[in-house]
């Protein structure tokens, strides 16, 4: 994962910056999978070899300056630290990261527990679509999402559970999705 630094992107250029980074890279080998546009970063989802990943960085200069590099990999981590984690990546619109850490989590647990981590997984993959432009499918997403949420309430590990229910039931009311915190 490659984060750049944003200066004036916003989601609607995620797939004119997709196809600039390709054709900016084209000489190396590599793949970039994706792009994301958050407020902060520009978040590509790239393959490169780590001995050409300096060379690689230098020619995405032109959009815009490195903020920090990620090897993304699943990981064996404790419940509360993933989530601290989770909560971080999320609050720094790092959705897709979010999405990934949680995952793991989810993996281990049951019942109710299960949906509520499934609600807020969904919540930040539909947030990676609102930083692709992709709205319609963001707001089936958090339609999906709120379901999960229905039979939860109170905190989950710092995570208000009712203001997230109130925020993304908001966003599918008033057709508008923001950014937020958890």
């Amino acid at each position: 994962m490659i984060h750049l630094k944003n200066s004036s992107y916003t989601p609607r250029d995620a797939q004119k910056l997709l196809t600039e980074s390709r054709k900016l890279t084209s000489e190396i080998e590599s793949v970039i999978r994706d792009t994301r546009v958050s407020s902060r970063y520009l978040e590509f989802d790239v393959s490169v070899d780590k001995e050409k990943l300096s060379t690689f960085v230098t020619k995405l200069d032109t959009i815009g300056p490195l903020d920090h590099t990620r090897l993304v990999i699943e990981e064996q981590i404790e419940k509360n630290e993933a989530i601290e984690q989770g909560r971080f990546y999320f609050n720094n619109e790092r959705y897709w990261e979010c999405h990934e850490v949680i995952e793991g989590v989810w993996k281990q647990c049951f019942r109710e527990e299960k949906k509520l981590l499934n609600g807020i997984i969904l919540i930040a993959a539909a947030m990676v679509h609102f930083q692709k432009d992709e709205n319609t499918i963001c707001f089936s997403i958090l339609k999906r999402a709120l379901k999960k949420l229905a039979n939860s309430d109170k905190k989950y590990h710092g995570i208000d559970v009712d203001t997230l229910r109130k925020t993304v039931s908001q966003m599918i009311e008033t057709g508008k999705i923001k950014t937020f915190t958890i």
